[in-house]
Parts: structure tokens; C-alpha cells; sequence
């Protein structure tokens, strides 16, 4: 609301890639100051890597846009919750076959409704899976 107060963006649901720079270095920012100026990394160890591949997807998603490509920041979110709970939940042994499943419903609906929307192609959902998921694989097994 601050940047559409400011008219830094116009609309919310249809951002231009310049739109899009501001929120996501802000999302950048804050992610950096979570990540080192909070108790996350002893006390929560697990959420602690949760944060930092949201980071790095965040990084991603701002090194994209100034290279001129919109990926779907819904996608990347969505994906990144999917993944860190498969995760999660294989790490503790926990039987979550009805929360996978319908974090599975839920990618498939954000996905058709961007599509159905024409926010995005095909192929800036693609982009978006592939950011949200693969720092979440990468800072899982290869932790920082």
C-alpha cells in the first residue's frame, strides 16, 4: 500500500517489470535482515533454511527482472511452501500425504488460475516452479 501510496506501482495485480523491481529488492532486503539479525538460525534451525532459499529465489527473481523476464512470483511461493514440506516432513517422518496432496491442488490452481488470468505463459510458470523449488532442494542438503 506504501508504494501505491507513493506511485511507485500502479496495480498490484498487474505489475510492469519496472513495477516490480522496487517491492522485490524490498522483499531482498528484508529477507538479508531476517536472516541475520534474528534468533532463526539456533532456535529454528529448520525454518532458518526455509528463509534462506526464499532469499535466494528472491535474489533470483530480481537478477530476472532486471534481465528483462517476469517469472510468476505465485509460483515461486507456492512451490518453495511444497517443496520445504516435503522436506520437512521427510526429515521428522511424518506421514503428510493429505497435506502434500493438497499442496499438490493448490500449485495446480494457482497455476491454471495465472494461466486462465493471462498473467503469465507457460513457460514464466515453468521459471517460477524451478526458482521456488530448486533453492529449497539446494539449501536443504547443502546448507550455508
Amino acid at each position: 500500500m506504501l508504494l501505491k501510496a507513493l506511485k511507485k506501482v500502479k496495480s498490484f495485480t498487474e505489475a510492469t517489470l519496472e513495477e516490480r523491481k522496487l517491492p522485490i529488492f524490498i522483499q531482498v532486503l528484508l529477507l538479508y535482515c531476517l536472516l541475520n539479525f534474528t534468533i532463526l538460525e539456533t532456535h529454528f534451525p529448520e525454518l532458518y533454511k526455509f528463509f534462506q532459499a526464499g532469499f535466494i529465489s528472491a535474489f533470483l527473481v530480481f537478477v530476472s527482472v532486471m534481465l528483462r523476464f517476469k517469472a510468476s512470483l505465485h509460483m515461486i511461493g507456492i512451490t518453495s511452501l511444497f517443496v520445504f514440506t516435503v522436506m520437512l516432513t521427510s526429515y521428522l517422518e511424518i506421514d503428510a500425504t493429505y497435506t502434500m496432496a493438497y499442496l499438490i491442488m493448490c500449485m495446480g490452481f494457482v497455476a491454471s488460475s495465472r494461466l486462465f488470468m493471462k498473467a503469465h505463459s507457460p513457460i514464466e510458470l515453468i521459471v517460477g516452479i524451478l526458482i521456488g523449488a530448486l533453492p529449497q532442494v539446494f539449501v536443504w542438503f547443502y546448507s550455508m
